[in-house]
């Protein structure tokens, strides 16, 4: 299960950054990287500046990452939990500001207390058919016994954080894993998901079918008129209209992660998320 998630984090952190995904599959993924992307996670700064000095294209790398354990023989890069190159990428989230690490601020308490571990994910879910909607949600996940608050961005909004843990706290070390705390997040949002009305996806493909049928019925009639070469352009036509036809108003829901990060608070500000 850890693995498989490993493989979501990285196709999804990818996708994320407009990065090309050329193979994606049974814990195989294979990426052409953008220039951004390169000079975070390739370490060639020498080649970047000789690229533009010169006024050419640079050309990103290509990575192959394997995630399934009976694939670790194939040519790619094994990647695990232990990764140096998994862990170079949780840096370089910090970089491009899509995962923050905070600490609450606690000026002017000088007693010895602990952080609790928090991971905190803002998406944002998006509803689209004939009509579109847009769904935020701001999940914060306590990395001790499992409690989920589903405004968490909400709730702590008027509170200080720092970027370095505060003088006479210590932090506690998750029970939960990252990757597993991700799972379960996904798979609550899947659950809100398959909660909601769903009329307005039916409604979208009794629509789709409609306008599909008066399509169809067109195209018919002219593919029935047309020789050989106009049947071929015809049929190219009606394809490309279809497949317009298909991405305005077929019912789809996407999740897409804004940003996250691990948020330590005190057991002060826990008990305020339980009221």
């Amino acid at each position: 299960m850890e693995q498989q998630a490993i493989h979501q984090f990285l196709h999804n952190y990818f996708q994320l950054n407009q990065c090309n995904i050329l193979e994606n599959g049974n814990g195989k993924l294979k990426v052409e990287l953008t220039e951004q992307i390169d000079r975070l996670l390739m370490n060639r700064p020498f080649y970047w500046e000789y690229i533009k000095k010169t006024g050419q294209i640079g050309t990103p790398a290509t990575l192959t990452f394997i995630s399934n354990p009976e694939r670790r023989d194939e040519e790619g890069e094994w990647i695990h939990f232990g990764s140096p190159r998994l862990h170079q990428i949780f840096r370089s989230l910090l970089s491009l500001g899509q995962f923050t690490l905070l600490y609450e601020d606690t000026s002017g308490d000088s007693t010895q207390k602990p952080l609790i571990p928090w991971l905190v994910t803002n998406v944002k879910i998006g509803y689209k058919g004939l009509q579109k909607k847009d769904e935020t949600m701001s999940i914060g996940l306590h990395l001790l016994n499992g409690m989920m608050v589903f405004d968490f961005m909400e709730r702590v909004e008027h509170m200080s954080f720092q970027t370095l843990i505060p003088d006479y706290r210590y932090t506690i070390t998750p029970l939960i894993r990252i990757f597993s705390g991700y799972k379960r997040i996904e798979n609550m949002l899947l659950q809100h998901i398959e909660k909601q009305d769903d009329s307005w996806a039916k409604q979208s493909y009794e629509h789709f079918l409609a306008e599909k049928e008066i399509l169809d019925h067109f195209y018919h009639t002219y593919l029935e008129k047309g020789d050989e070469t106009e049947r071929e352009q015809i049929q190219e036509r009606y394809e490309s209209e279809l497949n317009q036809l298909q991405k305005r108003l077929l019912p789809e829901v996407t999740i897409d992660v804004i940003n996250g990060g691990l948020f330590y608070v005190t057991e002060q500000t826990v008990q305020s998320f339980m009221q």
